[in-house]
């Protein structure tokens, strides 16, 4: 008879697989996301290059200034409101819906002001709009 103690073996847990299993959720989850530096984005608008510019006939000239005055065709508004602008395009728009409003903001202009200007123009039904900008070469010569 033999009383002595089978040896058992001590259960041993691979960690090979689990690691395995890891590192390519790792490469997965590194290959999938996208960094976004924003703090990083150094902005100047507006500038622009084009070979040449369209000439309007039947174009409306809103400048907004860096203060949120406007002027529509070198007229000063006098209020600062969506119905004001719109009113004052309206009374512009010498063809009517086919005019073209061209929208001439300061590079330091709010947004804001430039959404004000194109949301008067869409209350006022004038559905083309485009944005005034200076070629690079002048902006570099100021």
């Amino acid at each position: 008879m033999n009383f002595r103690p089978k040896s058992r073996d001590e259960p041993e847990i691979n960690l090979i697989p689990f690691i395995d299993v890891l590192l390519v959720i790792l490469i997965f989850l590194m290959l999938t996301t996208t960094y976004s530096k924003f703090t990083e984005m150094q902005l100047r608008l507006p500038v622009a290059d084009t070979e040449a510019q369209r000439d309007y006939n039947k174009e409306v000239i809103v400048a907004v200034s860096s203060d949120g005055r406007y002027m529509v065709n070198k007229t000063p508004i006098a209020g600062r409101s969506v119905e004001a602008i719109a009113a004052a395009l309206t009374d512009a728009a010498q063809a009517g819906k086919d005019s073209v409003v061209i929208i001439s903001a300061d590079a330091s202009a709010t947004h804001q002001s430039v959404i004000t200007v194109m949301e008067a123009a869409r209350r006022s039904g004038l559905n083309q709009i485009t944005f005034a900008t200076q070629s690079s070469a002048k902006a570099g010569a100021k």
